[in-house]
């Protein structure tokens, strides 16, 4: 299953958190929150993955499912996605 944080690992072996942060116009504490919290926001996330080549529609997705609450409808959601969007 992707997560957000296998986005950010792959996006942080091509360059270091400053450097993204600069092209991707955030703030200096944006991804280092983000990590904190265990996941990407939807626009940072579409914003990384567009960079990177990949589906941003995906991600933004992905990142939005993983910011909700625990909930069956959000354990639903995310197994529909994992089977959508498979490696």
């Amino acid at each position: 299953m992707k997560h957000t944080m296998n986005l950010l690992e792959t996006a942080l072996e091509m360059k270091n958190v400053a450097e993204w942060t600069k092209e991707l116009g955030l703030s200096k504490q944006a991804l280092y929150n983000a990590k904190e919290r265990g996941h990407l926001s939807p626009a940072i996330a579409g914003a990384l993955a567009d960079v990177l080549g990949q589906d941003p529609r995906d991600w933004i997705v992905i990142a939005a499912l993983e910011s909700e609450r625990e909930s069956a409808c959000k354990t639903r959601m995310m197994k529909r996605v994992a089977k959508l969007t498979s490696v």
